[in-house]
């Protein structure tokens, strides 16, 4: 060994390279504030804080008529009123009675109760992240839970609204069998198709706050090719075919199909497909609805 060698001693502090701050994120599981978390983890996520979801869902049930001297009875008395004015237009003036079975008011009131469960996923949802820019800033979580508790606080609302439904199936002689159990997984799949529709609505009505002024237009008119009032198939009867297969496989009308079908004596055969097509929209809605809010997850609460 040469002399160089042993009178160069040991390194100085100088000559050792200084790690990276990304060496450093790393070394201590630092990450960006506000990044977009893998997919996977994502989802994960959403489980984790399940908690939350339902607990601040329940809250908002209790507090959206707080200050009104009927409180919650305003979730179920709103659509009654709904059912009131519907049979009064299109039961009694226009007679738009054919088609809807044994009972035109239980045939009635199945639909605007289930179109009410994906009306206000698609009305609350819209604005669910733009109406809670504070909570997303000072909290960190998932922004994703706030459009889920609003489907979660409407699937509440909507079990109170069965109560409702059972007593007037009852009251116009609709006797309970079995049958009335195919209901579950038919709410199943359109709670899977109101979430992927919340979360569509939410990340565009975060970016574009004048949409809640246009959702309750197009949901109006949405509601009128879903067959609440009157029977599409009585309706399409003489249509194009393209225009009756449009109408039979509109998300909105085939749930409804599916729950009067379950509730309704003599209702007639379902529409062809209904479960298949059910399930189909369900979970396109449901994946393509995720995807969509998470890419933009990183955005959210930033002005």
């Amino acid at each position: 060994m040469s002399s160089q060698t042993l009178d160069a001693g040991p390194a100085r502090p100088e000559q050792l390279a200084e790690p990276t701050a990304a060496e450093l994120a790393a070394r201590y599981g630092l990450t960006v504030p506000g990044r977009r978390p893998p997919f996977r983890e994502y989802v994960a996520s959403l489980m984790a804080y399940r908690s939350f979801t339902f607990a601040y869902a329940r809250a908002r049930v209790a507090s959206v008529y707080s200050s009104a001297r009927l409180g919650p009875v305003w979730n179920v008395l709103t659509p009654l009123l709904h059912i009131g004015v519907y049979y009064f237009v299109f039961g009694w003036m226009m007679d738009r009675k054919a088609g809807s079975g044994e009972s035109y008011i239980g045939f009635l009131s199945i639909g605007v109760f289930v179109f009410s469960f994906t009306r206000e996923a698609f009305a609350v949802g819209s604005k669910s992240v733009a109406d809670r820019l504070t909570l997303i800033r000072a909290v960190s979580f998932p922004r994703a839970l706030l459009p889920l508790a609003t489907v979660v606080q409407q699937l509440i609302i909507l079990g109170f609204s069965l109560g409702i439904v059972v007593w007037i199936l009852v009251a116009v002689g609709q006797i309970p069998s079995f049958r009335w159990l195919q209901i579950l997984p038919a709410l199943i799949l359109q709670t899977l198709f109101n979430i992927g529709a919340a979360l569509v609505m939410a990340r565009i009505g975060a970016v574009l706050r004048d949409v809640r002024e246009l959702v309750p237009w197009v949901l109006r008119v949405w509601m009128y090719t879903c067959g609440v009032m009157y029977s599409l198939n009585k309706l399409t009867a003489h249509a194009p075919d393209w225009v009756r297969l449009m109408l039979e496989f509109n998300p909105g009308a085939i749930y409804i199909e599916l729950c009067r079908h379950a509730l309704l004596d003599g209702y007639g055969q379902t529409t062809p497909h209904a479960w298949s097509a059910g399930l189909f929209w369900a979970l396109l809605s449901l994946g393509s609805g995720l995807v969509f809010f998470w890419r933009a997850e990183h955005r959210y609460g930033r002005g």
